[in-house]
């Protein structure tokens, strides 16, 4: 059995309550908020943040949950939200079914965030009404095919879950396309913000400079990659030409989460761009 070191910290800025809960082992972590505002909670952390997310959660007036996407990380207390609170918890439709069975996901995944128990969930219409304001639902899919960003009309604060994490991304999911995060990214800034709440970075007071940066780097990234793809180099090559340390998530997750899977995305794209 793995020991788990874990903690949460609140912490407040403007109308936002934000938790953030820290699992690690064998030095190896990983963190992840969840955010509450005018009754409606974002996202609910990891079941192996259980206790700690509950205890946060326990104290709240939850009207309505509120899902970036399914993972494992961000609706593992959704079930005892419904069972201890009876509130309706929305997701992209495409997650509806997956929510509705056990969480089906890799060992690592397991130990650093424990199981997912099923939980009932209800798919988004355009936007979502709480107390006080009406909130877009922006489809962001790119980290994966169902993730969302929500944004608060009244106070135009953007939440985008995994779609920011940090500026300059160095590797990503297997099933992540990067070039849909940055098509996403670049779909944000048609809103009216400044302010960011990313489920792993926490609040960004310039959180519009912040996603502009991403886009930035992203596209340099873009760049750099396409030279050497028209220079002939496979995606092995290119992958060790531009990302020149190995990062131990890649070995942990037995490269689940690799550098290789942008590159294998941007050449895609290239190539299909090719055939036009």
């Amino acid at each position: 059995m793995y020991k788990l070191d874990k903690s949460i910290e609140i912490e407040q800025h403007e109308d936002v309550q934000c938790a953030l809960g820290k699992v690690s082992t064998q030095g190896f972590g990983m963190s992840v908020y969840s955010f509450y505002v005018d009754g409606l909670l974002i996202d609910t952390g990891s079941n192996s943040l259980a206790q700690e997310f509950q205890s946060f959660f326990d104290k709240l007036p939850v009207e309505q949950v509120a899902l970036t996407h399914a993972h494992e990380d961000h609706s593992g207390n959704a079930a005892w939200i419904q069972q201890q609170k009876d509130v309706p918890i929305y997701v992209h439709h495409e997650s509806v079914m997956a929510c509705a069975a056990d969480g089906n996901y890799p060992l690592y995944r397991q130990v650093l965030w424990g199981q997912r128990p099923a939980f009932h969930a209800q798919p988004f219409g355009d936007t979502l009404e709480t107390k006080t304001g009406t909130w877009d639902i922006i489809a962001t899919p790119g980290h994966t095919t169902d993730h969302l960003s929500f944004y608060n009309r009244a106070t135009g604060a953007m939440f985008t879950g995994d779609l920011y994490i940090q500026t300059k991304t160095k590797v990503v999911l297997e099933e992540e396309n990067i070039v849909h995060t940055l098509a996403s990214l670049k779909k944000l800034l048609h809103y009216d913000f400044e302010k960011v709440y990313c489920c792993h970075a926490g609040f960004l007071a310039n959180g519009r400079a912040k996603i502009i940066e991403k886009i930035d780097y992203l596209e340099e990234l873009q760049g750099e990659i396409l030279k050497l793809y028209n220079e002939g180099y496979s995606v092995e090559a290119i992958t060790k030409a531009i990302f020149r340390r190995d990062y131990p998530i890649t070995k942990v997750s037995g490269e689940q989460w690799s550098s290789k899977h942008i590159i294998t995305a941007f050449t895609k794209q290239f190539m299909q761009e090719s055939l036009h």
